[in-house]
């Protein structure tokens, strides 16, 4: 990509790449929902100014430095396709920020909204949740958001890639709550400890395989395993559904996030009594199952 060098000041840089970002028709999947919005993001980011406020520093010049760091990478971003999580090495969740790299999906679940609530009402007293689950935890997102919502939970967070656990190991450590997250190597339920939940969550691979071979190319630098979930998306859940009341309490719940997949999953298990849960961003993107409502609905 092109950048010319008369470009001087943040204004100038932030239309610039907003036209460029718009020109070349990029996706915004990863935690923006436009060109300007993930401009500004990075912009800041790049220049270490507060992500929340940008009107002050619009007519600041830039460096040499500056404007060689913000054009190399933009130019990734442009030509390469590459998400900026993974430019930036950081992701953000409400105001919860993980580390991020190509070894993990970039989080954007909609179960991290309701865990924001505690998954009220579905769990009357997060108080008294003594155990949780993270199956496919990735980089630890979700099991971090567990641990804050449930504060008397112990949490155990599993993945198949040795590669997330060693990201989400950071950003158990970067919480301190290394004591309460314990990560296990398992393909799904496979090395979970026999024991029983009260909560278990999982936002596994979904995608469908004609939907694989349709995604925009900054999905291509996520990790497959993440994403790809069979013919119709539904290879995981089926394994899920399954397991989990081996592993949960007589009064557990599990949540599950099937993105925009529910007609798949309501195929796959036409008995199957789901709640569709509704957050601030979907209404039909994560179901909720009670242990006894498993079992019957198999």
């Amino acid at each position: 990509m092109n950048v010319p060098a008369e470009l001087e000041t943040l204004r100038d840089w932030l239309r610039f790449a907003v036209s460029r970002f718009t020109q070349a028709g990029l996706s915004f999947g990863h935690g923006f929902a436009n060109a300007y919005d993930e401009a500004i993001y990075l912009l800041l980011h790049t220049l270490h100014l507060p992500l929340d406020r940008v009107d002050p520093f619009l007519d600041a010049k830039l460096t040499h430095a500056e404007r060689n760091e913000l054009a190399a990478l933009l130019t990734r971003r442009v030509d390469e396709r590459v998400p900026a999580a993974y430019l930036t090495r950081e992701a953000w969740l409400g105001e919860f920020r993980f580390h991020v790299d190509e070894r993990v999906l970039i989080p954007r679940s909609f179960i991290a909204e309701l865990l924001a609530d505690g998954l009220a009402p579905h769990v009357a007293e997060p108080g008294a949740v003594s155990s949780a689950l993270d199956l496919c935890t990735g980089s630890g997102c979700l099991a971090v958001l567990l641990a804050h919502a449930f504060p008397a939970a112990d949490i155990d967070a599993a993945d198949l890639s040795s590669d997330a656990l060693a990201v989400a190991q950071r950003n158990v450590s970067d919480y301190g709550l290394a004591g309460r997250i314990n990560l296990i190597r398992s393909d799904l339920f496979d090395n979970v400890p026999e024991k029983s939940y009260d909560v278990i969550i999982c936002n596994p691979p979904y995608v469908t395989t004609m939907a694989m071979e349709e995604l925009p190319r900054e999905y291509r630098h996520e990790p497959e395993l993440a994403l790809a979930g069979g013919d119709d998306g539904m290879d995981a859940v089926r394994t899920i559904l399954r397991e989990a009341p081996r592993f949960l309490e007589t009064e557990g719940v599990l949540v599950v996030e099937v993105g925009d997949n529910r007609i798949g999953a309501e195929a796959a298990f036409p008995r199957m009594p789901f709640l569709w849960l509704s957050t601030p961003s979907s209404t039909d993107s994560v179901f909720l199952l009670k242990r006894e409502e498993i079992v019957a609905g198999r």
